[in-house]
């Protein structure tokens, strides 16, 4: 992917991106707690939702690239995926609206391997760094088989950001941390991604675990639906990635100003309890 929207095109208008571990380091050092919306990509109005959603206080923001089989996914983003599908969104397309969003702040991709490896690792990550992308997300890609994209991703100065399930042992959570970058991923519960009135008591126990095995920041993920739900977590967590609660304002026609709405409803809750008392 070369011409505009590449990363040259990028710094002259002002939007070169951080890396993820630089952007997120400054902000823990200022005990910011972190923030991360997701939007599916090729939904509506999706790159201008992005971009709103950086605007709203998002510190990073993940865009899914929609996949037939999102196994890791509830009914709320499985719904989003079918609908951009059938509008016939393609990862390329995806990709290359992100080169083009007016976002100076790290962009996330997540997707399923199934991609990554139709692609081929090399041209998959060589895409997305062309278009400005910081890190990946590969749910599906288990601890013992992601070296060989671990390593491209980071020749290539993208993020391997793993996920990180309450059922594993110290053991594995510890190679887990060891071999993401960026920051760990914290599952919530053992289940798909979608909104949830309470939260499990899993969430503030796989926060807790990690803390005390990685100086990574841990963001937690999966069942966050409610500013309250952050403002929890951030209590012995680094900060929280909100899907579903987003996409679903997106699905029920509420469009940009609707994902702006709820972002910025996150980040008072966030930014209304105080310093982050776990922050470096």
């Amino acid at each position: 992917m070369t011409g505009s929207g590449g990363p040259s095109d990028r710094v002259e208008r002002g939007l070169e991106r951080p890396s993820l571990a630089e952007h997120f380091s400054k902000l823990s050092s200022e005990q910011r707690r972190l923030l991360v919306p997701y939007v599916t990509g090729g939904l509506g109005d999706w790159v201008r939702a992005l971009e709103a959603a950086a605007a709203a206080g998002g510190d990073a923001v993940e865009v899914g690239i929609p996949f037939s089989d999102p196994v890791m996914d509830g009914p709320t983003i499985q719904e989003a995926s079918r609908q951009a599908l059938e509008a016939g969104t393609t990862p390329v397309e995806v990709i290359e609206g992100i080169a083009e969003a007016d976002v100076a702040k790290p962009i996330l991709v997540m997707t399923y391997y199934n991609i990554v490896f139709r692609w081929g690792h090399e041209r998959f990550a060589s895409a997305c760094r062309e278009a400005g992308v910081a890190g990946v997300i590969v749910p599906d890609l288990p601890l013992e088989e992601v070296g060989p994209w671990a390593s491209v991703a980071r020749s290539h100065g993208l993020a391997c950001v793993l996920l990180a399930a309450p059922t594993a042992d110290d053991e594995r959570l510890r190679r887990i941390c060891d071999t993401s970058a960026g920051f760990v991923y914290a599952v919530s519960l053992l289940g798909v991604t979608g909104e949830r009135e309470s939260l499990a008591s899993s969430a503030m126990d796989i926060a807790v675990r990690l803390k005390r095995l990685t100086r990574l920041p841990v963001l937690v993920g999966v069942g966050v639906s409610t500013p309250e739900h952050a403002h929890q977590l951030t209590r012995v967590a680094d900060g929280v990635v909100v899907g579903s609660a987003i996409v679903r304002r997106i699905l029920d026609g509420d469009g940009v100003d609707g994902v702006r709405s709820v972002v910025a409803s996150f980040r008072r809750a966030l930014d209304d309890g105080g310093a982050n008392p776990r922050g470096r």
